[in-house]
């Protein structure tokens, strides 16, 4: 069993490495090196671009077969649609709920910090021209609506992750209805979900080169250079995350779970270092299921909770879309109502539904955000030298809720195996799903 932890431990301790070692280098590069060609052209947007974005692709090329079987099998497994039913309304119940406290948790700490207060914007005129992004928050009729898919095999070919997820439901529910029937359909679904696992346990190895690669560019290019209101901000959005953590996560683990904490942010650790990294919820869904393996959670709850979270549930990109508002709204001068800040957590908690996990995409939620409260989408420009180091704070956070919802939800229906939460196992990359 020794040798079994330590293996497992040596694959977390080795993507925290690739981070420290990305981490060291870039600043060194940032500082000691200086812009030129070969810094800029060589490592930033050469090696490290090609070694990062080769990683992020291939976990990309995973997401959709994988979100697809995995969700498939675990509506199989799960037989009864009426407990299928419970734990669906009751995840989505909880996804809904920790987003809207995340962002009323931003808000009211933006509004003590005030960020964006006292910046010059004369500087920021030429703003508008990388941000012509315009976008309108979608009515919940038309969010509804566009979760059914006019075309289930151009929802899989495009990667309409709501709409994958509810093709998927179907073909799980289809199947464990009629089993004789769907006997061939269930055996190629099991067969895939059991491909899909093995491929990303390979794809998975490489880990350690992708995070250093990505975080080795990113503070290249950025540096610590982040200094006044920015540097506001991204205590705002890091301490509302800390409050999200040590306030709400633990009082769900501690006295709706009843299970002691300490274990569960042990196990989660690895998960939310990856998801740091990678800054994609989807990326990591491989990760997270192997997590929620170790806290007890039988796969055919988590099966489908995650993948279903990875698209739904973001409770770091509210707080992000929180902080951002009170942010913008303070280097504009605007002055934000109670009315205001009602459609801001309303708005939020809507488009969070359709935020894809992949890095970059709170940006476009961020303008519906925006366009709601009535302020100015340039303001999007005044962020985006801190975006990326944003993005990987947001993301594990959007991550480390699924686990804690899935947790929740698998607790209430009994399910939890306690024996395998109050174990030493940790998750590991070393082995396959």
């Amino acid at each position: 069993m020794s040798t079994q932890i330590k293996n497992k431990m040596s694959s977390t301790k080795q993507i925290m490495l690739a981070l420290l070692f990305g981490l060291i280098i870039g600043l060194l590069l940032h500082y000691i090196l200086g812009e030129g060609w070969l810094r800029d052209t060589v490592l930033v947007d050469g090696l490290f671009y090609f070694i990062g974005q080769g990683f992020v692709r291939l976990l990309q090329m995973l997401v959709v077969p994988l979100v697809f079987f995995s969700i498939s099998s675990g509506a199989m497994a799960m037989g009864d649609t009426g407990k299928f039913g419970r734990v669906a309304i009751r995840t989505i119940v909880l996804y809904m709920l920790t987003t809207a406290i995340a962002i009323v948790i931003a808000l009211v700490l933006s509004n003590v910090i005030q960020p964006g207060i006292g910046m010059d914007l004369a500087a920021t005129e030429d703003v508008a021209a990388q941000t012509e992004v315009q976008a309108e928050a979608p009515s919940l009729i038309d969010t509804l609506l566009n979760i059914i898919p006019a075309n289930p095999f151009n929802a899989l070919s495009t990667g309409n992750m709501l709409q994958v997820i509810f093709w998927a439901f179907v073909v799980g529910i289809i199947c464990s209805k009629f089993p004789k029937e769907m006997k061939l359909l269930e055996n190629i679904v099991q067969v895939g979900n059991d491909f899909m696992m093995k491929v990303t346990a390979m794809v998975m190895k490489l880990a350690p080169i992708g995070v250093f690669g990505l975080i080795a560019r990113t503070f290249t290019e950025v540096g610590l250079g982040i200094v006044g209101p920015l540097l506001k901000l991204l205590i705002d959005v890091v301490g509302s995350m800390v409050i999200m953590v040590l306030v709400v996560y633990l009082i769900l683990i501690l006295f709706v779970a009843r299970v002691r904490p300490s274990r569960f942010f042990k196990k989660v650790l690895p998960v939310y270092t990856f998801a740091f990294s990678s800054a994609s919820s989807s990326a990591t869904i491989p990760l997270t299921l192997k997590s929620c393996d170790t806290l007890g959670v039988p796969r055919e709850i988590s099966s489908f909770t995650i993948p279903l979270g990875a698209t739904i549930n973001m409770n770091g990109t509210a707080i992000f879309q929180g902080c951002a508002v009170v942010f913008i709204a303070g280097a504009y001068g605007v002055n934000l109502t109670i009315i205001d800040l009602v459609t801001v957590v309303l708005t939020a908690i809507l488009s969070s539904i359709g935020t894809a996990g992949v890095p970059g995409s709170g940006m476009i939620m961020l303008s519906m955000v925006l366009q709601s409260a009535g302020l100015p989408i340039e303001g999007i420009g005044l962020i985006m030298s801190i975006e990326r180091i944003i993005d990987m704070f947001r993301t594990a956070l959007n991550v480390t809720g699924d686990v804690v919802s899935t947790f929740i939800s698998a607790a209430k229906e009994k399910m939890i195996d306690y024996d395998c939460y109050y174990s030493d196992k940790i998750v590991s990359m070393d082995e396959e799903s």
